[in-house]
């Protein structure tokens, strides 16, 4: 969950930053320190929808996503788009509310200051993200390919973290750099000193008879944060290391916990946005139904067998995308980019998720949640079984609408695909919680309306 850590801590400055803003621009307009009647002047309702929208509209332009990769500019343009929807979504809003002159300049002003704080708090965390100065400092133990895959990530992530070097614990076939190895002759514990390191991460090929265990403990006992790669992996990733887990690791780490109080509040979040998701649906139906009739000859809605929870089955309903007779030459195969079977209003209807709103019936009769591991169809699943360790884990909770391998990955049509998705299906069910499903929809909105990832 660090990956969300970080994001939530960037919104809370934003938000931090939107009330600064509008009390600055109060300041501004009065001349003076706001007082209660000042700020009543304004309106409570006016100032909280002021925070949630400049908030909400910065996140659907993607400032907080790969903060790493992010460099100056891109995070004034990021911030001049959101700015720009702000004064649209606003000017609509003044017109229909009647703000008067005083409340139109407290918010056009309020909306340049939010702009400017704004800027200030990203490029502040840019620079904790990118300076070596606030670096902290790994040492991997271990010098093959998992050692190798581990030192990878490094510059990828998101954290700030700098490798200082690898650490030969044994005779494995060295994968890493040469040059990045580094000297143990005084033994681990004095290279870990020397070079100053914050965090240890094994990644050991193999660990019985070559753990140094008194050294990496006596690196613990004196500050040193310890990791396994697998810990590691999901720590910079947001997915899980499948090759590198065993059972005994999902037994004794935190995570997989899903109370009943959980399950409860999971349900009741279900059933609301399922029965809202249902009022939007119905004005638009007739209309939906008429252009699925007018654009090819079949049936309206579609339903196909997908394996839930427990590995229990059920059938899935979405509005009809394809030809009726899609699979009756085929069987059971992915969906391909471009795919002929598919409509031209399938198309469309595929990229605007408009296929998948019938699925809230799934949800209100318990098949399925908002949020949870897309549910796969049986023929796949025996396969994927046989295939992929851990699969059947994805079972344990209910199949959702839309997931965390939904909007950190594109559409999967291989093997491999399945593979990588369930590193993110696994990760989303040992982290599960309220404030993580409510980050996936969010998420999902940004991915409905820049139209990534179906087929």
């Amino acid at each position: 969950m660090e990956q969300n850590k970080r994001h939530i801590l960037l919104v809370f400055g934003d938000t931090f930053a939107a009330v600064l803003a509008i009390l600055t621009a109060i300041i501004i307009q009065y001349r003076k320190m706001p007082t209660l009647d000042d700020v009543v002047n304004v309106g409570a309702a006016r100032i909280l929808a002021f925070m949630v929208i400049v908030v909400f509209l910065s996140f659907l332009t993607e400032i907080y996503k790969n903060h790493h990769e992010l460099v100056i500019r891109d995070i004034i343009v990021k911030i001049g788009a959101s700015l720009g929807l702000s004064c649209f979504v606003f000017s609509f809003l003044s017109y229909s509310s009647h703000l008067g002159e005083h409340g139109s300049r407290i918010l056009v002003t309020a909306i340049i200051l939010f702009g400017l704080f704004q800027f200030l708090c990203h490029s502040t965390y840019r620079l904790y993200v990118k300076s070596q100065g606030f670096a902290r400092r790994v040492i991997i133990l271990g010098v093959g390919t998992s050692a190798g895959n581990m030192g990878a990530l490094i510059p990828e992530s998101d954290e700030n973290y700098l490798l200082s070097g690898y650490i030969r614990c044994s005779d494995e076939y060295a994968v890493v750099p040469p040059a990045s190895i580094l000297e143990n002759t005084g033994g681990i514990y004095e290279t870990v000193m020397r070079e100053k390191a914050d965090k240890i991460v094994v990644s050991l090929s193999e660990r019985r008879g070559v753990f140094p265990l008194s050294d990496v403990m006596a690196c613990k006992l004196d500050g040193i944060e310890v990791m396994d790669a697998p810990s590691f992996y999901e720590h910079v990733t947001g997915k899980l290391f499948l090759e590198g887990i065993n059972p005994s690791w999902i037994i004794f780490s935190e995570g997989f916990k899903v109370s009943r109080v959980r399950k409860i509040i999971k349900r009741g979040m279900d059933v609301l946005c399922a029965t809202f998701g249902i009022i939007l649906t119905i004005p638009f139906l007739p209309f939906i139904v008429l252009a699925i009739k007018l654009d090819s000859p079949g049936p309206v809605f579609y339903r196909q067998e997908r394996v839930g929870e427990k590995e229990s089955n059920f059938f899935l309903y979405k509005f009809r995308t394809m030809r009726a007779d899609a699979e009756s030459g085929t069987g059971a195969v992915w969906a391909q980019k471009n795919d002929s079977r598919v409509t031209r209003l399938g198309a469309f209807f595929r990229k605007s998720r408009i296929d998948e709103l019938p699925q809230f019936f799934n949800i209100l009769c318990g098949e399925m949640s908002m949020v949870g591991p897309r549910p796969e169809r049986p023929e796949f699943v025996d396969k994927l079984k046989e295939i992929i360790p851990y699969y059947s884990e994805r079972h344990f909770v209910k199949p959702g609408v839309t997931g965390w391998a939904q909007v950190r990955y594109p559409y999967g049509a291989s093997v491999e695909d399945a593979k990588e998705k369930l590193r993110f299906d696994l990760y989303y069910i040992k982290n599960l919680s309220l404030t993580f499903d409510i980050m996936i929809i969010l998420e999902t909105i940004q991915v409905v309306l820049f139209r990534r990832g179906a087929r």
